[in-house]
């Protein structure tokens, strides 16, 4: 049937007299059908940030450099032995509560995040699947390369790499825009609604260190660092290494909470 007909044939379906001869046919369908188009509408959403935006060899290129370069960062801070970054700490102390293994801790931990994204209207991507799959397996390739350094000056510049590294790869993969990993899907989100990224990213670490002292986590000097410098380094590299689609839409979202103007903002 052309596309039109079932249109007017679904239209009039719609607005035939009732029972009772007055006012639109109401199926038992349309309340249902009304309740789903929330949910409709966030799938949907997700599955369009699977596509890879213009220029996509530049995109894939900064994602998997990223990528590669987080999990080298967080390697760097194992190595390091001068404490484990925020939400590991919580990760740590809610297997300590629970007596479940850390692995499934850090996938419910970043499942329950992911949650948060549907009122702020985030969407994974690409990133966010390779974000899961890749970054552990990099770690475990990177660990067996590195030394582990025993004069506490080797291990503060394995420390200081590890913060600058990770700051750097967070950047190249959420700026690629082919979707961000849980916590940072969180920071964006809330950047977009005014938030400086330096902040929104300071208290997330914050939240989580504290979350994960009280249940029990190690906290180390590096975990403290970590903390409190993630924030404003992202915040200075993020704008900086963000792809801009192509063509041009007329604005570049800085993803500090306002616009790179480039013309009229919407």
């Amino acid at each position: 049937m052309p596309w039109h007909i079932d249109r007017a044939a679904t239209h009039a379906m719609a607005h035939r007299p009732g029972p009772s001869g007055s006012g639109p046919h109401r199926g038992p369908h349309r309340g249902l059908g009304r309740g789903l188009r929330p949910a409709a509408a966030v799938v949907a959403g997700w599955l369009r940030g699977l596509a890879v935006g213009r220029p996509a060899a530049r995109r894939l290129g900064s994602l998997y450099a990223g990528i590669v370069l987080f999990g080298v960062s967080v390697a760097l801070m194992i190595a390091a032995r001068l404490g484990l970054d925020p939400w590991d700490v919580f990760h740590q102390g809610l297997a300590r509560r629970t007596g479940l293994p850390i692995g499934w801790i850090v996938n419910g931990t970043g499942a329950a995040v992911l949650l948060l994204w549907i009122p702020l209207r985030e969407r994974p991507g690409i990133g966010t699947l390779s974000d899961a799959v890749l970054v552990g397996f990099v770690i475990d390739a990177a660990l067996p390369l590195l030394p582990r350094p025993g004069a506490i000056a080797l291990r503060v510049a394995f420390l200081l790499a590890a913060i600058l590294l990770n700051a750097l790869a967070t950047a190249l993969y959420v700026g690629a825009g082919l979707g961000p990993g849980p916590r940072d899907g969180l920071m964006t989100g809330l950047a977009r609604r005014g938030w400086p990224i330096r902040r929104v990213r300071t208290s997330i670490e914050l939240t989580g260190l504290a979350a994960g002292w009280l249940l029990g986590g190690t906290v180390g000097i590096g975990t403290l660092l970590y903390a409190i410098s993630i924030g404003p380094l992202v915040h200075v590299l993020l704008p900086r290494l963000t792809i801009a689609d192509q063509p041009n839409t007329g604005r570049e979202p800085d993803m500090t909470g306002s616009y790179a103007q480039t013309g009229d903002r919407p």
